[in-house]
């Protein structure tokens, strides 16, 4: 019985050191290596991968997209209104070395440089420029971001502003220059009709005028009009044209 316990420890102690020097990876995963504290260039991929344990040490890095949600930020915009802003950001790891030698924590640095980009960038721009041109905001934190977290390995691949939460008393001031906007749209499509009817109504007299015949069609028409209506009396106007002739003779005579 000692001499089976004696060989069973070696066993057990060779399969608990095994077990430490073998790493699965999944397929969105790398492993960065440190050997005696120092950074080994190739990241493990994914599979199953064999370390020297204890000499290796084994950090996992997620290669897949991250949402980072930017909480809302206290923002005066350049016209000093302030509003409350928040964001959704959408990054992922490219170099996992970087990842975790140039930076502490990439996933608390990025939100960190996020919130204070959004402060800076839309404190220079007015109230009105941020409603009306969200997404070229958005395309401009894209970048500024991307281009400070490029050192730590990770690409910022979209930014886009979720909410922008207004005042109450800037609330109303808007409804209701949006409500006058409205009404003036309104004054000026009524009064371009009635430019327009107007002119119509001028060709018409302008037509009439150099056709005399038009006149009496007109005329014509507005009998037959009045015809089909149920009237005890009807009013017969006779044109000036009609009688013209009579009166010239008469005077002739």
């Amino acid at each position: 019985m000692p001499f089976i316990g004696s060989i069973s420890f070696p066993i057990i102690l060779v399969a608990f050191w095994l077990f430490n020097c073998i790493k699965i990876l999944q397929e969105y995963e790398r492993g960065v290596i440190f050997r005696l504290g120092r950074l080994v260039p190739e990241p493990l991929g994914p599979g199953m991968q064999f370390i020297i344990w204890p000499i290796d040490r084994v950090v996992r890095v997620s290669l897949r997209t991250v949402t980072l949600d930017v909480p809302p930020q206290d923002v005066i915009t350049k016209d000093n209104v302030s509003i409350k802003v928040n964001a959704v950001i959408y990054f992922r790891v490219m170099d996992p070395n970087k990842a975790i030698v140039n930076v502490e924590d990439y996933l608390f640095a990025t939100s960190q440089m996020s919130q204070t980009t959004l402060r800076s960038v839309l404190g220079q721009v007015e109230l009105d420029e941020l409603l009306a041109h969200r997404e070229k905001l958005n395309q401009q934190l894209q970048m500024i971001i991307d281009k400070q977290t490029d050192p730590w390995g990770v690409k910022v691949s979209a930014v886009e502003i979720k909410h922008v939460d207004l005042p109450e008393e800037m609330r109303r001031m808007m409804a209701s220059q949006a409500e006058a906007e409205r009404v003036r749209r309104a004054k000026v499509i009524g009064a371009e009709g009635e430019f327009q009817a107007a002119q119509k109504l001028v060709d018409a007299a302008r037509l009439m005028s150099e056709q005399p015949m038009s006149l009496q069609m007109r005329y014509l028409q507005t009998l037959a009009e009045i015809a089909t209506e149920k009237n005890s009396t009807i009013i017969f106007p006779i044109p000036i044209d009609l009688i013209k002739p009579f009166t010239e003779k008469a005077k002739s005579n």
